[in-house]
C-alpha cells in the first residue's frame, strides 16, 4: 500500500471541469435544481455540465444505491448501470434504491424504475451482466467517468485496470462492517496532477478467503449510504470543477468510532502501467485470483453430501461416542460437518448437525489432538463448510497440511446446501 500522511499539493487547487456544458437549462430544470444554482461553486454553468455528463456506475447494491439516487437527483444527464444480480430481501437494509415490491427483480431494472420516478429527465441505460475482460472496454466507451460500487476484488481490479487503459477517472469505494475507504484514481489527469491508480495503493488483490465480504462479515446499513453519497459528491466535483476531488488521496473512516482520516496516495515509480487486460478465458473477471493450494482441495457437492449423510447412521458430532466409527463398525461412516463461519453467520443459518470452529481458530485447534477438530476426525471424515466455499477450502488446506486425511470442502457452501438440499434455511 503506497500511502503516506500529509497533503497532495498537486490537486490543492482542484481540477478543471471534466465535461463541457449543454447550451441551456429548461425552465423546469432551473426550478428543479434551483438550490444548485444558488451555489457559487456550481451555479448555472456547473448544472449545465452535470446535464451533459455521462457516468458509468458499477453495481446497484449498497454503494450503488445512494450513488445512483444522488447522481440522478443532481441532474446528471446519462447514467449507465451494470449489475448481474437480483433484489433479495436481505439487500433492503442498505440498498435503499430498491423496495419490498422489487424483490426478485433484476437490480438494474428496479433501479431504473426508481430513477424514472425521481428524475424523469435523466437518461438511464441498464446492463444486466457481469463485467469481464471481453465486454468492459466497449461498455465504458462514451462515458466521462466511472463509479465503482462493486463488492468483490476481481471486479474492482478489472474496473481499475480498464479505466487506467482508457484514461477515464474512477471513483472507488469499499465498505466493511463499520469501516470504509474512498479515493479517486485517474491514469491521465490534467497537469500538474499526478496519475495514480488502485494498483499504486494496493498492487494486487488479497488471496481468496482472507478478506470477508459484506455477506460474510456484515455491514451497518448507514455506512454505504454515507460513502455512496460521498462518491456521488466526488462525481459532481469532477464534472463541474468545483472544490478539490480526492485524486491522490485516500479517506479512511470508521462510523462506529466516528473517525475520519485522509492520507496521500503516491504513484509507485516501479509499477508497470496497465496497457491491456488479461484474457478472462471463460468470460469471468480477468483479475480473479486462483490459489493453487485451494484449487487442489477436494470438494463435495451439496447433493452428494446429503446422499452420504442419508446413507450412514446418524451421528451427533458434538458427542464423544459414535455408532459408526471404530474397528467394529459396519457400513458407511457419516461425514462430520465443520462450520468455519462467524458466530453471526451461524446464528442466521446452519447445517445440522455440525461443529463450529471459526476460520481464524482452525490452525490452533488442529494443533491440539484434544481439540474439536481432532475429536471430530476420529468419528468420521471431515467436510468443511462456509457461506460460498472459499473459506472452507482455505480451512481444508490448513487441515491437510496439518496431517488430517480425507478433508473435503463443501462446494458452494451453505448457499448450495440451501439451494439444492434444504430451501427452508434462510439466506443472507
Amino acid at each position: 500500500m503506497k500511502a503516506t500522511g500529509g497533503d497532495a499539493g498537486a490537486t490543492a487547487k482542484g481540477l478543471p471541469p471534466l465535461v463541457e456544458p449543454v447550451a441551456e437549462l429548461s425552465p423546469d430544470e432551473r426550478a428543479l435544481y434551483s438550490r444548485h444554482l444558488l451555489l457559487g461553486a456550481i451555479g448555472d454553468e456547473g448544472q449545465r455540465r452535470l446535464r451533459a455528463a455521462s457516468v458509468f456506475v458499477v453495481g446497484a447494491g449498497g454503494l450503488g444505491a445512494p450513488v445512483l439516487l444522488y447522481l440522478a437527483a443532481a441532474g446528471v444527464g446519462k447514467i449507465t448501470i451494470v449489475d448481474d444480480d437480483d433484489v433479495d430481501l436481505g439487500n433492503l437494509h442498505r440498498q435503499v434504491i430498491h423496495s419490498v415490491s422489487s424483490v426478485g427483480m433484476a437490480k438494474v431494472e428496479s433501479a431504473r424504475e426508481r430513477l424514472a420516478g425521481l428524475a424523469p429527465g435523466v437518461h438511464v441505460d441498464t446492463v444486466k451482466a457481469r463485467l469481464d475482460a471481453l465486454n468492459i472496454m466497449d461498455l465504458l466507451d462514451g462515458h466521462d467517468l466511472v463509479i465503482d460500487g462493486s463488492d468483490n476484488f476481481a471486479t474492482r481490479y478489472l474496473v481499475s485496470d480498464a479505466c487506467e487503459i482508457a484514461g477515464i477517472p474512477l471513483i472507488w469505494g469499499t465498505i466493511d462492517r463499520f469501516r470504509a475507504q474512498l479515493a479517486v484514481f485517474w491514469s491521465r489527469p490534467p497537469a500538474p496532477a499526478e496519475a495514480v491508480s488502485l494498483r499504486d495503493l494496493y498492487p494486487s488483490p488479497p488471496p481468496p478467503g482472507t478478506v470477508p465480504s459484506c455477506a460474510e462479515a456484515g455491514v451497518i446499513g448507514a455506512l454505504p449510504g454515507t460513502v455512496g453519497s460521498m462518491m456521488a459528491m466526488e462525481a459532481v466535483k469532477l464534472i463541474t470543477g468545483a472544490g478539490r476531488p480526492l485524486l491522490g488521496r485516500l479517506v479512511l473512516m470508521d462510523l462506529l468510532e466516528s473517525t475520519n482520516r485522509t492520507v496521500t496516495i503516491r504513484p509507485d515509480p516501479s509499477r508497470e502501467p496497465v496497457t491491456e487486460l488479461p484474457d478472462g478465458g471463460d468470460g469471468g473477471p480477468a483479475c480473479e485470483v486462483v490459489d493453487p493450494e485451494l484449487a487442489a482441495v477436494p470438494t463435495v457437492t451439496a447433493t452428494d453430501l446429503a446422499a452420504e449423510l442419508d446413507a450412514a447412521p446418524a451421528t451427533d458430532p458434538g458427542t464423544e461416542s459414535s455408532t459408526t466409527a471404530g474397528a467394529g463398525s459396519r457400513g458407511p461412516v457419516a461425514p462430520v460437518l465443520v462450520d468455519v463461519r462467524t458466530a453471526g453467520e451461524r446464528s442466521i443459518a446452519q447445517i445440522d448437525p455440525s461443529v463450529w470452529v471459526p476460520l481464524d481458530t482452525v490452525a490452533e485447534d488442529a494443533a491440539d489432538p484434544t481439540g474439536v477438530l481432532g475429536r471430530s476426525a476420529a468419528r468420521g471424515p471431515l467436510v468443511i463448510y462456509c457461506k460460498a466455499g472459499t473459506r472452507s477450502a482455505r480451512a481444508a488446506a490448513t487441515l491437510t497440511a496439518a496431517g488430517f486425511a480425507g478433508v473435503r470442502s463443501l462446494e458452494g457452501g451453505i448457499e448450495a446446501w440451501t439451494r439444492d438440499v434444504d430451501p427452508s434455511l434462510p439466506g443472507y
